[in-house]
């Protein structure tokens, strides 16, 4: 079959990578509360990112196909199958999760302590999903999972959030119903467009009308742009952030900020190629909007997990920046970006959990003279404050860096103003580690304050080393992708459309001619 190469291992890698955590899950269902089920949940997501590892020592760097691939009928009637597989975008997702999720649990050991068995349910069940979504070569199987994510989020903020969690879990979810009610309508218009198949790899071989290309691109996009969120549909992100408990905001940041993008990837650009140029201009002033006003924003902010969450749409507009620069450096620092801000900003989170557990309070006039108080964790604090602020030598070093090159190929104004963007994120984060590290000691607070101790630490040790490790070793991650971005690219560029007269497209490509002309070099 054209494109993919069929699993040749004895069993299927991918396949049980996705149900593995969903078989833990019931496991834990019927078992009683105790102990057991924290040690079971760890077993689980520890045996997950093992049996994911040959995917990694298997792949083949030297081609587009999807590797590994699986398929299986599932519904006949509507041409449905069962078909997962991976690419050199993809199978980067797969490891960033399985860590996440192992140390979600670890995070989690003491400061959950009420319904236990259903907290590691709901996060057992947020892995599978998290991992279909990053395997699915089906457009049907892709929005399952999509759509199982809802479920336990809602139910991680909602049951055990912060005192306005109700409001924030509500509001999360219709943001991301709205956005998936539209993105369904796509699937169904793109199945009866693209020869009655939800076969991902087939559809991105049709042709389809520019007209239909640009509805069909808005409505993913809804749901898309939703998910990362970009601006101005980002307004559920603090909130949900916020109220979060930290395995949530850990999961949220780290992963579910990253399948908009991927959907981008995986679905748009394939897809929707000449909808995807027509708009490149008008998405990356969104990109750069979201760059400056999400910094200048987390300026404001008096609530730490509050500050990191305005940071991460700045930070997500960097990487819609990157993609939308249709070039191979943009949409590889996209890419890696993606990366890099899950270990980073998860590793904040996982921070102020830590700290949040001992003192109860997330407002950062709470604090003050950690250094003197916890060094130990005022070390990992550090680290990975100058990881965010892109720091040489650190991993959103090359991300970023990578992202700017693209952007000033694309356009010279949007790339300059993207700097302003860097600019501000080390304003606030610098003004953060003051306030909290080097402030005068706040004794109300921390008065008996206790360093991390050493499953704390364990937690917090194997980020520190992917920031590390990426940030002098970057192709490492870079290498994956190469082959996989090329042929995107070249499926981008070398496309064909069916032209046709239609008033919303005409209307929509003139605006995006005038934005275009606004940022043309001179």
């Amino acid at each position: 079959m054209e494109g993919i190469i069929i699993n040749s291992l004895d069993y299927p890698i991918l396949t049980v990578s996705i149900f593995l955590p969903l078989a833990g899950a019931l496991i834990i269902l019927f078992l009683g509360r105790g102990a057991l089920i924290k040690w079971l949940a760890l077993a689980i997501t520890v045996a997950t990112f093992i049996v994911t590892l040959p995917i990694y020592k298997y792949f083949d760097k030297t081609t587009y196909k999807m590797q590994f691939v699986e398929i299986h009928s599932w519904i006949p009637a509507w041409n449905i199958n069962y078909k997962v597989g991976v690419d050199g975008i993809s199978v980067l997702f797969i490891i960033l999760v399985t860590i996440l999720s192992i140390l979600c649990v670890s995070v989690s050991w003491k400061a959950i302590q009420t319904k236990t068995k259903e907290f590691y349910i709901s996060l057992l069940i947020m892995e599978t999903a998290m991992i279909g979504i990053f395997v699915s070569l089906n457009v049907f199987l892709f929005y399952i999972f999509w759509e199982l994510t809802l479920i336990p989020m809602f139910l991680l903020i909602g049951v055990w959030g912060g005192r306005k969690r109700i409001y924030a879990a509500v509001k999360f979810v219709l943001f991301m119903l709205a956005g998936s009610v539209l993105m369904l309508v796509g699937i169904i218009v793109l199945y009866n467009a693209g020869g009655k198949t939800f076969d991902i790899l087939a559809l991105s071989r049709v042709s389809y009308p520019a007209g239909l290309q640009l509805w069909l691109f808005l409505a993913f996009f809804a749901a898309f742009a939703v998910k990362m969120p970009m601006f101005p549909i980002h307004t559920w992100l603090p909130d949900a952030h916020t109220e979060a408990p930290t395995a949530g905001s850990v999961i949220l940041a780290g992963i579910l900020l990253k399948m908009g993008a991927y959907g981008f990837l995986r679905i748009s650009f394939p897809m929707f190629p000449h909808a995807v140029k027509v708009l490149s201009i008008p998405l990356l002033v969104l990109s750069v909007t979201a760059i400056i006003y999400g910094a200048y924003v987390t300026l404001m902010q008096k609530d730490m997990k509050r500050l990191i969450a305005y940071s991460s749409v700045s930070h997500m507009g960097f990487v819609t920046l990157g993609l939308f620069t249709l070039n191979q450096n943009g949409i590889e620092g996209g890419i890696l970006q993606m990366i890099n801000h899950g270990v980073i900003t998860g590793a904040l989170f996982l921070c102020i959990g830590m700290i949040y557990e001992r003192t109860h309070s997330r407002m950062i006039e709470d604090y003050g003279g950690l250094s003197k108080t916890v060094p130990v964790y005022i070390v990992f604090f550090t680290i990975f404050t100058l990881a965010a602020i892109g720091l040489p030598g650190m991993n959103a070093f090359v991300g970023e860096f990578l992202i700017i090159s693209g952007a000033f190929k694309a356009n010279m104004i949007i790339a300059a103003l993207s700097i302003l963007g860097i600019v501000l994120g080390a304003c606030y984060m610098v003004w953060l580690y003051y306030r909290v590290a080097l402030n005068e000691i706040n004794t109300t607070t921390q008065s008996s304050l206790i360093d991390l101790d050493l499953r704390e630490i364990a937690t917090l040790a194997p980020l520190v080393l992917l920031v590390f490790l990426i940030g002098l070793q970057p192709n490492m991650l870079l290498s994956y992708m190469h082959v996989s971005v090329e042929h995107l690219l070249e499926q981008l560029h070398n496309s064909s459309i069916q032209l046709e007269s239609n008033n919303a497209y005409d209307t929509l490509n003139s605006i995006a001619e005038y934005i275009k002309a606004l940022f043309k070099w001179a």
